[in-house]
């Protein structure tokens, strides 16, 4: 085991990145582990190959202005692990993780989650099919090979990650057999009232705008108010059904996309026992943070979307913020001189933040999602269906750890990821009471798959000292 360091970072994304550019601002010994080859997050994933080139001018600006952020992180002399998973985090702080099938364990007086985001998980039938994917999950393959698909894609689903991929992709040759929006269109008429509050925000609303104009000036076929989405195919996908404005649809399909928003990451915040709060705009449940990011446990503090969805840019600012706090908590800096440093950061966050509540408004996942068909598979690792979740929930009055005893739903490699969300929702209709009584899986580590060689790496090393 090292000596015990100040900072210990989980995410290499805008809020990891900054954090630890701040914290070694003000001297202190920061490590920082993340799963990916490179810094960067998804938002920024590959930007040092893909900056300068035709690809980054398609990703955007946003896009190519975090590898500065990435060229300062590399430079502040943090300990940087790529290709690093961590699997379990003590109290002490002990952080157990694992690098080229070697684990160890680092010693830390306070930790940063910066785990980011993930898709909100979207069942419906036939969503497991070979050829039906997530939005974000092109997008990676967008951003770290350019790969764009052969054959016109659908996309079906909505919000900002749905108008800005369709918009990447047609400028990268890509082809759009047809976007299937699920914003009901009353939607709209719920973002108005929040209309006035995003005004500070107007440069992202043009830029939204903007998406859009150019989706329709390309001649993208849409088709609103989609309810009845099914996927066909014996092997993989070869037809899409649908119903948009009362009429059925049947097309054929090679690749559909998806994407009903996205959820912060809590896995690792939960194993830790982070009091958590739901967020009833974003419909998810998030820990809870102070204005400095520390959650309820002491020294763990949380920042980026993973306390709250809210972009890369509120991440950035999240994380400076965080980093900060750990040297103000260190003594490397007074609280006033802290309150004036942070002073700035929290107006141009209370800016960020203020598109929030109109973009909630707007683009909350269609119904289906958390109410599926009893033929729908909720939860992918044990093949489960919503009518097995259903029977299940007659037994008692049980809960999602109960119904993972069950049933096993939530065993599997994915530990509830993509299906603890529609779980709670299944509960929440069949008991008549809300999703945030209901609550979330509890998680327990290891939080990523872990081998027994790795296992025993880390028993050996220990046995040694």
């Amino acid at each position: 085991m090292n000596k015990e360091i100040d900072l210990f970072i989980v995410g290499a994304g805008p809020a990891g990145m900054n954090a630890a550019i701040e914290a070694r601002r003000h001297g202190l010994t920061v490590m920082l582990a993340d799963d990916q080859p490179a810094p960067g997050g998804q938002i920024w994933r590959a930007v040092e190959q893909a900056a300068d080139g035709p690809l980054g001018r398609i990703l955007g600006d946003e896009y190519r202005q975090g590898a500065q952020t990435v060229s300062d992180f590399r430079a502040c002399g943090a300990d940087y692990l790529p290709l690093s998973q961590v699997w379990q985090i003590e109290e002490g702080w002990h952080v157990y993780l694992t690098t080229d099938e070697q684990a160890r364990i680092v010693k830390a007086k306070n930790v940063l989650l910066a785990t980011g985001a993930q898709e909100r998980p979207a069942p419906f039938p036939g969503w497991t099919l070979p050829g039906v994917m997530t939005v974000g999950a092109a997008q990676i393959l967008l951003k770290t090979s350019g790969q764009v698909p052969e054959e016109p894609v659908w996309v079906a689903g909505s919000g900002p990650l749905v108008l800005i991929y369709i918009k990447q992709l047609l400028e990268a040759g890509g082809r759009v057999a047809g976007w299937l929006n699920t914003a009901p269109e009353r939607n709209w008429q719920r973002g108005i009232a929040h209309l006035p509050g995003a005004l500070a925000s107007w440069r992202d609303l043009k830029k939204g705008y903007g998406w859009m104009q150019a989706i329709r000036k390309a001649g993208v076929p849409i088709h609103e108010q989609i309810t009845d989405l099914r996927a066909h195919g014996e092997g993989r996908l070869t037809e899409l059904s649908f119903r948009s404005g009362g009429k059925e649809h049947r097309v054929p399909a090679d690749v559909l996309l998806i994407h009903e928003g996205v959820v912060p990451s809590i896995h690792m915040s939960r194993s830790l026992y982070c009091e958590m709060t739901w967020l009833s705009g974003q419909q998810c449940f998030a820990p809870k943070v102070n204005e400095w990011g520390m959650s309820s446990q002491d020294g763990i503090y949380i920042a980026g979307d993973g306390a709250g969805i809210a972009g890369a840019k509120a991440a950035g600012l999240r994380g400076r913020i965080a980093g900060l706090a750990v040297s103000m908590r260190a003594g490397r800096i007074s609280g006033e001189a802290a309150q004036q440093r942070a002073a700035d950061w929290r107006s141009e966050l209370q800016r960020e933040l203020s598109l929030r509540p109109l973009l909630e408004a707007m683009y909350p996942p269609r119904e289906s999602v958390k109410r599926p068909s009893d033929e729908t598979i909720v939860c992918r690792c044990e093949e489960l269906t919503a009518g097995d979740i259903r029977k299940a929930a007659k037994l008692g009055r049980p809960g999602p750890n109960q119904i993972k005893a069950y049933t096993r739903a939530g065993m599997g490699p994915c530990q509830g990821r993509q299906c603890g969300y529609t779980i709670a929702n299944i509960l929440a209709e069949e008991q008549q009471r809300p999703v945030s009584e209901v609550g979330f899986y509890r998680i327990r580590p290891p939080l990523k798959p872990l081998t027994l060689g790795e296992l025993a790496s880390l028993d050996d090393k220990e046995q040694a000292k």
